[in-house]
């Protein structure tokens, strides 16, 4: 069936403009941004809109027309930018098999012997390694790894490639130079892996595998990169010796001895041939550990690509089959609202087969449960018990309701309380989301006791997650101030084991003890306020000096000091307005938490800056000169800016380095900043 461009009868030069402006957007989404708001398929739904109304009005097309780009930009910001020796050109896509054997007839018609090379099309970003000859060993050693960019411009990522397991440090190959392109992708597993921990975390989860994929490549420090697992396999050789080249199933195949990990291939001499490695390819997917959305048709005799260019974007001698989606009819049988570990509320749908009343089948696996986001989300999809639903996979992962076939009798409606504890759910103001802002819902005990009892909070050492899940299972840990308790239930703690041994029970409670002493900043941020961390806890006890003056202030109060934003005010004025807090804090109080600022002279040395602290300092970690700056008047940020006004630097300095020394900043070492502050 062929793909449907939409009628171009009507297409005016401002619609194809604004149809130009909607791509552009998707592509500046997908390729800079690490994100997107459509599917694969929308989007390229969207370009052959595009292609054809080109092909009917060529005197419309110009140089910026998404037809003639890559689609991605260096970031400048992720690596320094380099200029490809060999441009990252894309892959002109076709959707109907019979688009395959018109063009396998095209390129024999010219060349009778032409075979051709049929391989996976993995959905992750493209990289390119260039190898250089070494006279220590007579090999090849890579010298540079290179994102693609805007096809002829990328990033330098060379420490994070050499951090993935798959790109080889040395190639046993005698040549001078070789240059080869693959794709960088990341497995379900540690896709899924990465966004367990952010669930735990309360942090956004990554929509797809391609988009984490390509964020990861650009991070900054390579320890991060490494952490993620990303992969890679070699799909060509971009330059190198022409005898070499010649073949490019040859070269693989020679690549592959020599331990480079190599694309899954199959070489064919038949239209026939090629449409069956097609079919081969797409019936594996599902049992792939990595995403794939088409099989690639390469020329496999590289000299005869150049005799059939596909213009500007696209590489000669290519093409690529994209896999329609897949989407199935099923029945939104029951809604189940949940409370995330943040207090957001969630809304989880169980769904069956429409026919067969059992999980459907989608994509190789069995679906029973959507994630139906918010009530906005629900409110505009029409979504209820009862109703018909088109259910298909977004980046082939992860199920997702994508229209509604029968509307149900009632659409869904959010509670007014909590589904776990009953307490009245408070709307966050701008956005969709509802939240359960009681701290001792039982649903987000663990983590707001855990994150409570923290380092960088009360720092009550050996009092973990673990040992507060325990706790918990034992009955006696409800709230904070529990914590603060749990000496009066000594000798069962230690009889039973709840925590350690009668040793380890009494460190930590010695350490619970001495946490009454941390101060009102380290507890306001260990309450748990959303959007209230640290350094926002630091700023409203700098203003208010104690817990009871934040707690008494007003809206306007709040967003007239430096760096409260109404988002933020609007929490804190939430978050203490509850019965259940004003308890929680007096509570506090009578178990001796101190909760207001020892009086301490702040000096004036730093008044008005702003300053960035980067690499590893010779006395001072990266906390101590925070403080110490801020002790001093002056500000801490963590990026450069036209705003900085000095860079404390120290050995590994990195980027921020770079970018100070651009926009023509003062550098200086911390024997420097301690001069400064009369030290």
């Amino acid at each position: 069936m062929k793909a449907n461009t939409g009628s171009l009868q009507q297409m005016s030069y401002e619609d194809y403009k604004a149809l130009c402006d909607k791509i552009n957007y998707h592509m500046d989404l997908y390729y800079n941004k690490n994100t997107n708001e459509i599917s694969d398929y929308e989007y390229d739904q969207l370009m052959l809109k595009l292609k054809s109304t080109e092909k009917e009005h060529p005197e419309w097309v110009t140089s910026d027309s998404p037809s003639q780009k890559i689609g991605g930009s260096a970031k400048r910001e992720a690596g320094v930018k380099v200029t490809h020796r060999v441009p990252m050109l894309s892959i002109e896509d076709v959707f109907d098999l019979q688009d395959v054997r018109a063009y396998v007839a095209k390129v024999q018609a010219l060349h009778p012997d032409a075979v051709f090379s049929v391989e996976r099309k993995i959905d992750g970003l493209s990289m390119t390694l260039r190898y250089e000859h070494s006279d220590a060993d007579g090999f090849l050693h890579l010298a540079l790894a290179e994102t693609r960019g805007d096809g002829h411009i990328g990033e330098d990522v060379t420490l994070n490639a050499r951090v993935i397991p798959d790109v080889k440090e040395k190639i046993e190959l005698p040549f001078d130079y070789l240059e080869l392109r693959g794709e960088v992708y990341m497995s379900h597993d540690d896709f899924f892996k990465y966004n367990d921990e952010m669930e735990e975390q309360g942090k956004k989860p990554a929509a797809n595998p391609r988009n984490l994929a390509a964020g990861t490549l650009r991070q900054l420090d390579p320890k991060v990169t490494k952490k993620r697992g990303l992969r890679m396999f070699i799909f060509n050789v971009q330059d190198g010796p022409a005898d070499f080249m010649a073949s490019h199933t040859s070269a693989l195949a020679e690549l592959n001895d020599k331990g480079v990990p190599v694309v899954f291939h199959k070489k064919c001499s038949t239209a026939d041939e090629v449409v069956s490695a097609i079919d081969e390819i797409g019936s594996t997917r599902d049992g792939l550990p990595f995403d794939i959305d088409g099989a690639v048709v390469k020329i496999d005799q590289v000299a005869y690509r150049a005799d059939f260019p596909a213009g500007a974007k696209y590489s000669a001698g290519h093409i690529a089959f994209k896999y329609p989606p897949e989407e199935k009819r099923v029945r939104m049988d029951e809604i189940e609202e949940t409370v995330g570990r943040t207090g957001k509320i969630g809304f989880i749908g169980h769904i069956s087969d429409e026919k067969t009343g059992k999980p459907v089948r989608l994509n190789g696996t069995n679906v029973s449960r959507v994630t139906l986001h918010n009530q906005d989300y629900i409110n505009e999809n029409r979504i209820g018990i009862g109703g018909i639903y088109l259910l298909k996979k977004s980046g082939d992962i992860i199920p997702k309701i994508s229209g509604t076939v029968k509307d149900p009798c009632t659409v869904f409606q959010i509670s007014d309380t909590c589904p776990v504890c009953g307490h009245a759910l408070i709307k966050e103001e701008d956005t969709a989301d509802y939240y359960c802002v009681n701290p001792s819902c039982p649903s987000q005990l663990t983590r707001t006791l855990s994150y409570f009892t923290s380092r960088g909070c009360m720092d009550i050492a050996g009092l973990g997650e673990k040992q507060i899940q325990n706790l918990i299972d034992a009955g006696l840990l409800h709230d904070f101030v529990d914590i603060y308790r749990l000496h009066e239930h000594r000798d069962e703690l230690v009889s039973d084991g709840i925590i350690g041994r009668e040793k380890n029970t009494d460190k930590i409670l010695a350490a619970i003890e001495a946490s009454k002493q941390q101060g009102p900043v380290r507890l306001l941020t260990a309450l748990g306020i959303r959007n209230v961390g640290g350094r926002t806890a630091q700023t409203l006890i700098d203003h208010y000096h104690s817990i009871d003056a934040v707690m008494q202030a007003s809206k306007e109060e709040l967003t007239e000091i430096p760096d409260v934003g109404e988002t933020i005010a609007e929490d804190i004025v939430v978050f203490f307005a509850q019965d259940d807090t004003k308890k929680l804090i007096d509570a506090l109080k009578a178990e001796g938490l101190v909760m207001e600022a020892a009086a301490e002279e702040k000096g004036s040395s730093l008044e008005g800056l702003t300053i960035v602290v980067t690499g590893t300092l010779p006395t001072l970690g990266r906390s101590e000169v925070k403080d110490l700056i801020e002790k001093n008047g002056g500000k801490c940020t963590g990026s450069v800016s036209k705003k900085t006004n000095y860079l404390v630097a120290g050995e590994a300095a990195g980027s921020k380095l770079t970018k100070a020394e651009e926009l023509g900043i003062p550098v200086i070492s911390e024997a420097d900043l301690l001069s400064m502050i009369g030290q």
